[in-house]
């Protein structure tokens, strides 16, 4: 997925198992002084002295990796490469080892903070390697070629032209070439059939690393994040699906009937799920490329907020001095001084620099940065407000234990910068000064047809790519109907099929740089429906009286006040905790999504009337 992203704490930056690691090279936790001692019982005394000294050893290791990662994402050489990559190594290797060492303390009854502390950094790993060393490096190894294979990744043609997945990706966002999109799809999954046999046996070595930390398949282990029974957590993810899937089934059959237009019902079947290669992205997972195709009439809102900026004189510091001003304008303390001094917003002109849009905290304190090469668009001016939310959300969490200085789960964090973005409406560009008008309402529905191709349609995509992976690692998919799974899953929750006959000589999961890249993709889908759930319960307590798409929490300290006493919590306490202090319930609910786009239900069902909908 394409989210703007931010630095987290050390449980994101985990891929245990590029790191080989045996068991007789990790350092027993405890102190040993003989034979004798080194058998003498374990306590709880033993186990808060050793949190309280991996706290300690992470913290250091973390701001050297921060600033390390900073240097080289904004001077990118090849001895910067090289610092980065050896720190990330020995953070990598220092989690392996006190993950390991925190699995003694299992059976030990210890205070609800000790054991949480110890189970999240046993749950730092994403890849748990097996403490066997040959194992090991065997599984880093495959770790780096899947990552090889899909980096330089590309798509030559017989005329000897070859596309990156960059040219791909831009092509498929405007082409309405039917023949030419399916060439592109079709081109970049010949990259991921040589991964199918590493994938298999990286997931038996990952599965034998979980059930050494105590997990039946490395699956269950990702679930168990999420403060609840992991076969728990996969039935509440569906129960939010069906409430979703109303609003998407209405969406989809809008869709795939102007795309029938479009290309013809002879190409798009009108009883059957969309052919792939036609929704403007090469894994039809958001669909606003195609908004040109399928949107309404007379949907212009009368305003270019790109053009408004200009108007305006808005430069790139201008923009971000804009966005704070949201915050404070709910009671938040400034930025520090040293934001403005360490940030990056311009891209340089005399040297290489990631320009993919971050939030970085680099000291876990006051040293927060965004990262950016920022363009004069409305786009921006949104994104700048998301990046911004991540900020804020790291500096309320900044005195909890660094265990805790990270969202509530990993949807909170993405979900609070779009919870953000959401606010970022006409009405509070008219209250900043940039627009002197609100359209009526009657202009909503091209707003909401646009903010529903990317969010609604992303929905079921978000939640299939881990069904998938959750499958292969129980077993319940087995190895020679790797591909076979994938489109039945695909199909299921997306009404979405290959425009060509697949077969299991394909590997089309990799071709989602998620899966090669072993990056659990669950957190989308929560922050999916938790950025609405925030916007309703805060705009409730700001007292907006206004349909909740049109509602700006802009200048509510009570709206400001409710968000901070939440962001402070960090993941000390049970997401549910967190989400209740805002919402009222500890339960997600996606009726708020559904509120959001009521205008734009209401204009799906008047034009899907005497459609076929379903597949």
């Amino acid at each position: 997925m394409n989210t703007p992203r931010f630095k987290l704490s050390m449980s994101a930056l985990i891929v245990a198992s590029t790191l080989a690691l045996s068991a007789c090279e990790a350092e027993i936790a405890i102190d040993t002084t003989d034979s004798a001692q080194a058998t003498k019982t374990i306590t709880a005394k033993d186990a808060n002295a050793f949190i309280a000294k991996t706290e300690k050893e992470l913290s250091a290791l973390y701001l050297e990796s921060s600033r390390a990662e900073w240097i080289y994402a904004n001077f990118i050489t090849h001895d910067t490469s090289a610092l980065s990559a050896e720190v990330n190594r020995k953070m990598t290797e220092t989690v392996v080892r006190l993950a390991n060492q925190a699995a003694q303390f299992d059976e030990l009854e210890l205070d609800y903070d000790a054991r949480r502390k110890l189970n999240k950094l046993k749950l730092a790993l994403t890849l748990p390697a097996p403490q066997d060393e040959d194992k090991t490096a065997q599984l880093s190894t495959i770790v780096a070629e899947l990552g090889g294979l899909y980096g330089k990744g590309k798509y030559c043609k017989d005329d000897g032209s070859c596309l990156s997945l960059g040219d791909m990706t831009s092509k498929m966002a405007t082409s309405r070439d039917y023949n030419e999109l399916l060439d592109l799809w079709q081109g970049w999954r010949q990259i991921s059939k040589p991964m199918r046999p590493l994938y298999e046996q990286q997931v038996t070595l990952t599965n034998e690393g979980a059930k050494e930390l105590g997990y039946t398949d490395t699956g269950a282990m990702w679930r168990s994040k999420y403060d609840m029974p992991a076969d728990d957590f996969t039935k509440e993810l569906d129960r939010i699906w069906g409430q979703v899937k109303p609003l998407y089934n209405a969406l989809h059959c809008h869709v795939r009937a102007k795309l029938g237009e479009k290309y013809g019902t002879d190409k798009v079947a009108q009883d059957e799920p969309i052919p792939a290669h036609l929704l403007g992205n090469m894994w039809a997972q958001a669909w606003g490329n195609i908004y040109d195709v399928v949107a309404p009439e007379n949907a212009d809102p009368g305003y270019d907020v790109t053009e408004l900026l200009a108007k305006n004189n808005y430069d790139e510091l201008k923009m971000v001095k804009g966005a704070e001003t949201f915050f404070t304008s709910m009671g938040f303390e400034p930025l520090p001084e040293t934001f403005y001094e360490r940030s990056l917003f311009v891209k340089p002109k005399d040297r290489d620099v990631q320009c993919h849009a971050s939030a970085w905290n680099i000291d876990s304190k006051d040293d927060l940065r965004i990262k950016m090469c920022i363009q004069r668009t409305g786009e921006e001016f949104s994104v700048i407000h998301h990046e911004l939310g991540h900020n804020f959300y790291q500096r309320a969490y900044n005195k909890q234990p660094l265990f805790y200085q990270e969202s509530a789960n990993d949807g909170f964090h993405e979900a609070i910068g779009d919870t953000i973005a959401l606010s970022v409406t006409p009405g509070y560009l008219k209250e900043i000064g940039l627009l002197e008008q609100v359209p009526d309402e009657s202009k909503d529905i091209g707003l909401l047809m646009k903010m529903a191709l990317d969010k609604v349609a992303f929905v079921p995509f978000s939640l299939m790519v881990d069904q998938w992976r959750w499958q292969v690692f129980s077993g319940q998919v087995k190895p020679q109907d790797y591909n076979k799974a994938w489109w039945e899953l695909r199909e299921k929750y997306q009404g979405v099929q290959a425009p060509i006959a697949r077969s299991e000589d394909d590997f089309d999961p990799g071709a989602k740089y998620h899966v090669p890249g072993n990056t659990p993709y669950t957190r989308y889908f929560l922050a999916h429906i938790l950025q609405f759930e925030f916007h309703r319960s805060l705009c409730e307590i700001a007292g907006n009286d206004k349909a909740i798409h049109r509602c700006s929490i802009y200048n509510s300290k009570e709206a400001g006040d409710k968000l901070n006493a939440m962001l402070e919590i960090g993941s000390s306490r049970p997401w549910q905790e967190a989400l209740e202090s805002i919402t009222g319930k500890p339960q997600m609910d996606a009726t708020a999504m559904l509120d959001y786009f009521a205008p734009l239900q209401r204009y799906l069902d008047e034009q899907n009337k005497g459609r076929n909908c379903g597949w």
